[in-house]
């Protein structure tokens, strides 16, 4: 489900797949292959893209609908 919620969120920001994969440091072709769901997501990549959107993992993951992040303490 996470694959979804990423194209979703990189779509409504109206930012290329490759403008994503920048701000991770990887290709295109990698992160392309995260929003198919043709390979797992790596954990620091999943919090930098919780960091980038503003929402928690727990959202990008589908675990909640919620889209704001945990407080920090």
């Amino acid at each position: 489900m996470y694959f979804q919620r990423l194209r979703d969120l990189r779509e409504d920001r109206d930012l290329l797949q490759k403008d994503v994969a920048d701000v991770l440091g990887i290709s295109q072709t990698v992160y392309s292959r995260y929003e198919r769901g043709f390979q797992t997501i790596p954990v620091v990549h999943l919090m930098a893209l919780a960091d980038f959107y503003q929402t928690s993992t727990d959202y990008l993951l589908g675990r909640t609908n919620i889209t704001v992040p945990y407080r920090r303490k």
